[in-house]
């Protein structure tokens, strides 16, 4: 049981990230309310987290204009879909040893 924690993903540790990467995984994208009122979460905690996962390339941000409305939508990239992967394996490794 020494490296019981090695393969989690810090990245994911906060709730919203786990949240955002949760409903992506089964989405092919969602845009910004829509992730902002399944999580229920500000805008600006909202965009805080987002950039941080788009910054490991977890997930890829496409801004648009729908009209003369803003919309910004997010998709899990290739690369995220594996390290949420990887992670999921390890919180299971981890409970199933304790």
């Amino acid at each position: 049981m020494k490296n019981i924690i090695q393969n989690i993903n810090k990245a994911f540790d906060h709730r919203i990230r786990l949240g955002i990467m949760s409903i992506l995984m089964v989405n092919e994208s969602a845009d910004f309310n829509m992730l902002k009122e399944l999580l229920g979460v500000t805008d600006g905690n909202l965009a805080s987290h987002t950039k941080a996962l788009e910054s490991e390339n977890y997930i890829r941000i496409e801004k648009q204009f729908i009209g003369k409305k803003p919309n910004t939508r997010y998709s899990v990239t290739t690369e995220g879909r594996q390290a949420f992967k990887d992670h999921l394996d390890a919180l299971e490794k981890l409970i199933s040893k304790t």
